[in-house]
């Protein structure tokens, strides 16, 4: 199986910490690629919509986005982390996310997306971890993906993990431990469930989208709908 991990920091503290422990379980059985924000997507979106327009190999920093859409499209499981940031993701996770605005469910979704699982990772020094795993559920449920695991965690005292105190620390890793427990025993060749939810988006954006095809059939987004046969009766989740 394949794994890839997007990082919301470069930082090795308590979030690293934990999404470790959370791989412990695949090491010897995945091929797990990460990447660490802003180092591996260092920019901004400008808004240019080139992306939507003309694709994302068009967009000025193609290099990255590619590269992380290439893994993401290719793996079983996706796994993201972020400590909180003033109640939010970092902004580097951000920045990563908004470069796939192209890929939201009204625009151009990917089929394999509504497949996937995904696992959230985040923590903070009291209140803010919720949200910040909100910021990036967003755009995982909308790129089509159901199956969503959050683990989120309050510090209570310090964000520093060697001054955390050994209760605090066992907590987590236990609480991780055991949800990378039951992530390892999916049977992954089975793709997962498309929960209602994500069929009512896509079906709400399917209304749009022949609307948007009867006034210019050339709309790029409509085209792509088109060419997958959603227009029609196939679904991406009933694809191969």
């Amino acid at each position: 199986m394949k794994i890839t991990v997007i990082n919301g920091t470069e930082k090795h503290g308590v979030t690293y910490r934990l999404k470790e422990t959370f791989l412990e379980p695949f090491r010897d059985k995945a091929d797990i690629t990460e990447f660490y924000l802003p180092r591996d997507c260092p920019g901004f979106c400008i808004g240019c919509i080139s992306c939507f327009s003309k694709g994302p190999e068009s967009c000025k920093d193609a290099k990255y986005v590619l590269a992380i859409e290439k893994a993401l499209l290719e793996a079983d499981l996706l796994v993201f982390t972020s400590p909180a940031y003033v109640f939010h993701a970092t902004g580097a996770m951000k920045a990563m996310l908004d470069h796939f605005g192209f890929r939201w469910m009204p625009h151009r979704p990917a089929k394999e997306m509504f497949s996937k699982r995904a696992v959230i990772i985040t923590q903070c020094l009291g209140s803010g971890g919720s949200s910040a795993a909100k910021d990036i559920k967003d755009s995982l449920s909308w790129w089509g993906i159901s199956y969503i695991k959050k683990c989120t965690f309050k510090l209570m005292g310090d964000i520093a993990w060697d001054k955390l105190s050994e209760k605090k620390r066992s907590s987590m890793l236990n609480s991780v431990a055991k949800t990378a427990r039951r992530f390892a025993a999916i049977d992954y060749s089975r793709p997962a469930h498309v929960g209602l939810m994500a069929k009512c988006k896509f079906l709400a954006c399917r209304m749009i989208q022949t609307k948007l095809g009867k006034d210019n059939p050339e709309y790029t987004d409509y085209k792509y709908w088109k060419a997958n046969g959603w227009i029609g009766k196939d679904r991406p989740w009933k694809q191969g």
